[in-house]
């Protein structure tokens, strides 16, 4: 993803930053994004602790931990590795990461919520949860209907968010949500 949001970036004379929470996966982060053109950087940064000032970015994409249960299809092995309960161990972390990132974007920069869930509680809950301000939302937030930007797939559903599934768009059970901030 890194890769190609930096070409995508280099594209139009911006930057990108990736932060990874361990080292390790920094590593991997960067080892892929060499010979990329344009500025990039990365860096090993938590970002429920962010590394950076607020307001300092157009554009976040927070891709979130989660259980992976939209990955079945490719690792069915992990159903046996979930519990009803590591639901609620996701949860607050996903909506922290959320929180920070719309504190990361300037006024009228957006976000992009992803993760490879299918289940509302790490996907729907999460942002409607962040948006009503529970917890302490950082700034004002309003939803963007994300599937106008992906002409030609098909069934996107009623948005603004929008769920991919295996068997209708022959991808992982991803999620997207993108939220601007407003004030």
């Amino acid at each position: 993803k890194a890769a190609l949001l930096a070409a995508l970036a280099a594209q139009r004379g911006a930057a990108l930053l990736a932060s990874e929470k361990q080292p390790h996966r920094a590593r991997l982060v960067a080892r892929a994004l060499e010979g990329n053109p344009g500025p990039y950087a990365v860096i090993a940064a938590d970002g429920t602790r962010p590394a950076w000032q607020a307001g300092a970015f157009d554009r976040v994409l927070v891709d979130v931990p989660c259980t992976g249960l939209g990955a079945l299809r490719r690792r069915p092995e992990a159903r046996w590795r979930r519990r009803p309960e590591d639901l609620d161990g996701f949860a607050p972390l996903q909506r922290e990461l959320l929180r920070q990132a719309l504190a990361a974007v300037r006024i009228g920069g957006v976000v992009g919520y992803a993760t490879c869930s299918p289940h509302p509680a790490e996907t729907r809950a999460v942002v409607d949860d962040v948006i009503k301000g529970r917890g302490g939302l950082p700034a004002e937030v309003e939803w963007i209907d994300a599937r106008p930007l992906m002409p030609g797939v098909p069934a996107l559903g009623d948005g603004p968010d929008v769920q991919l599934w295996p068997h209708l768009h022959g991808t992982d059970a991803m999620y997207l949500a993108l939220l601007r901030r407003t004030g």
